[in-house]
């Protein structure tokens, strides 16, 4: 919207009419030697400006020279390359001023061109007498177009200029200029009723125009909510993709604490490692030392005293031994190489040997009570020796810690409810009982970490490494079988091991079909010969997915799986084989070249054994796949109780 200006200016020193004849419907143009003088814009003729361009000037007399005034605006509007809207508003704003102009004197139209960029078409209006534009004339121009006008001394001037837009010619060709000016000398005078009609079709345009540009509208309101909604949706997603790593920081955060705790604890185990080792070896070493000494230094010691001093150093020495064994016992559980040795297993032997061994370990006023052993219908198979190391060790941890009532080992053969027992064979059920002093709930996984001792008044003048339970606990597992405790304070500690009792094949015994699963070929090509050894035929596959196709297909006497395959690894591959109650009985035989968490291996509690890949025989291979296969998975072990 284009205000208008008014100001009062001089007379000019030429009749702006001058050289329209005597009669008011001459043009100007038809006579060159009287030219009207007609105020310019500031700039016009400035350095570097291109000049003026006059196209021709008509009166305005009557309304027909009204309308002939109004389409010959539009007319040249078109010619010059002004938009189709923009013409029309041209046309409009000198209609309404050539009509509040009726009746003045001398009243004329010129047009002429401003060279750009951008390039103008501007008209004035120039009339003589007392005559007054009317207000609502000039408000009305000034709403469409950028009007100037002047009044004084009963003369008058009115200036509208029309950019011609971006794409006009800043220095327009004498042919368009010429043709402008030929619109403007050769446009007939247009009837009330054609002028009616243009006028008609300016606003059916412009209706149309606005209807197009309400539609344009509606469509970009369209895309506009479209992409707020996508703008929405993203937001949304990416603040559950930044809530979701918050929380993955946080869990990081609790697991570096834990992981640190973990640490703590590691260190802490650590120095209790050592101060009790450098003690529980200590003793039975200084006792040796200082009974050598002196049988040493006192030649003359009667043969009673000597015999005696002989058989305090040889006891010792056993203590150490045995000490020094456990130890490595330990590491050896804990890299995995601890193997059992299977034959058929004397259990009434085994009782007899631990009641002769520890009944002086008792306290006065402590009852020892071990087996007997039960019937058993055919032949128990075990590891003696781990057995044995088993049951001492939880016989003399529940004699240590009972000042009074008794301690007693029981012996039993129980039925697999559980469907976990080699072939659905017995479980063998030692448990041993005693009324000492309890351990707390929140203590019970605690005292299977290794070198960790319950903390109270009754660790007071009690040796020991903290090795006791969990040495058991591993051979435990090793021989196939589960540990539980059950206990608390005041009430005394009852545990439980559970072992399959059905014996297993004889491990020089040939089997007839075996599934070997490797990805590499050469490893595949080194194994071969091996389980020929043992085999009378050996199914090679690479992957987990055709070793499942294997097995359910030839239903084999033995699996040997590689742990790390492609999609289905042999972890996956396992719990398939546990899974399906027809295939579970199959022994199962992992081979690996990595390091294993306990964690890792909780997840294989259904294989026979876990065996390196390095230093394999077919002996090996062959007493892994004739061991029993474990009584229950167990849990995959937290952090606190050790690996």
């Amino acid at each position: 919207m284009n205000a208008p200006t008014d100001r009062t200016p001089g007379r000019p020193d030429a009749d702006p009419a001058a050289g329209t004849g005597a009669e008011p419907t001459d043009r100007t143009d038809t006579e060159p030697t009287a030219q009207p003088e007609y105020p310019e814009y500031p700039d016009a003729g400035q350095p570097g400006r291109p000049p003026v361009v006059h196209l021709g000037t008509t009166s305005v007399v009557t309304a027909q020279d009204t309308f002939a005034l109004r389409r010959s605006a539009r007319a040249v509007a078109d010619l010059l390359g002004a938009d189709g809207q923009d013409a029309v508003r041209l046309a409009t704003a000198l209609s309404e001023l050539g009509r509040g102009l009726l009746g003045s004197e001398r009243l004329t139209a010129a047009f002429d061109l401003l060279p750009g960029p951008p390039a103008s078409l501007r008209v004035t209006l120039v009339w003589r007498g007392g005559h007054r534009l009317p207000a609502e004339a000039l408000e009305a121009s000034a709403r469409l177009l950028s009007t100037h006008h002047e009044h004084g001394g009963g003369d008058g001037l009115v200036q509208v200029e029309q950019r011609l837009g971006h794409g006009s010619n800043p220095d327009p060709a004498p042919e368009l200029v010429g043709q402008a000016r030929h619109l403007l000398d050769a446009h007939t005078d247009p009837s009330a009723l054609e002028d009616s009609r243009a006028q008609t079709r300016d606003l059916i345009a412009a209706l149309e125009h606005t209807r197009a540009q309400r539609e344009e509208l509606r469509r970009l309101n369209r895309e506009l909510e479209e992409t707020n909604r996508g703008v929405l949706a993203l937001y949304s997603e990416l603040s559950e993709e930044l809530e979701e790593t918050n929380r993955g920081v946080v869990a990081l955060y609790a697991e570096l604490d834990e992981k640190s705790q973990q640490l703590r604890e590691a260190s802490k185990a650590k120095s209790r490692f050592w101060a009790n080792v450098s003690h529980e070896l200590r003793t039975p070493v200084n006792a040796v030392v200082g009974l050598a000494e002196l049988l040493r230094a006192d030649t003359d010691v009667p043969p009673e005293e000597r015999s005696r001093q002989l058989s305090l150093i040889a006891d010792s020495g056993r203590t150490l031994l045995a000490l020094v064994d456990e130890l490595l016992d330990v590491a050896k559980a804990e890299s995995g190489t601890l193997d059992p040795l299977w034959a058929p297993l004397d259990l009434r032997a085994v009782l007899t040997h631990l009641d002769g061994t520890l009944r002086g370990l008792a306290r006065p006023g402590v009852a020892l009570r071990i087996g007997p052993a039960p019937e058993v219908p055919g032949e128990l198979l075990g590891d003696e020796t781990m057995l044995v190391r088993i049951l001492r060790n939880l016989l003399s941890n529940a004699l240590k810690f009972t000042e009074h009532g008794s301690v007693e080992l029981t012996a039993a053969i129980e039925e697999d409810r559980a469907g976990d027992a080699p072939d659905g064979g017995p479980l063998l059920v030692l448990t041993v009982t005693d009324t000492g002093v309890g351990i707390p709930a929140d203590q019970h996984e605690r005292v299977f970490e290794e070198f960790y001792q319950v903390k109270g008044a009754h660790q007071r003048g009690r040796r020991g490494t903290g090795l006791g339970l969990p040495y058991a606990r591993r051979l435990t597992e090793i021989l196939g079988g589960t540990l539980h405790l059950d206990s608390a304070p005041g009430r005394g500690t009852t545990l439980t091991v559970r072992l399959p009792a059905r014996p297993a094949p004889p491990v020089g015994t040939r089997r007839g079909v075996l599934v070997a699963v490797d990805d590499d070929p050469v490893f595949r090509g080194l194994l071969r010969p091996l389980l020929h050894e043992i085999a009378e035929q050996v199914v090679e596959v690479h992957d987990g997915t055709a070793a499942l196709a294997a097995v359910r297909d030839v239903r084999p006497d033995g699996i040997v799986l590689d742990l790390h395959l492609g999609d289905v690894d042999g972890y996956q591959v396992t719990a398939d084989l546990r899974a399906d109650p027809a295939l579970r009985h199959i022994p199962v035989v992992i081979l690996t070249s990595a390091s294993l968490s306990a964690a890792d291996r909780a997840r294989l509690s259904h294989a026979r054994a876990v065996l390196p890949k390095s230093g394999l025989s077919s002996g090996r291979i062959a007493a892994a796949l004739a061991a029993p296969r474990p009584a229950a998975p167990r849990r995959a072990p937290s952090p606190e109780e050790g690996s």
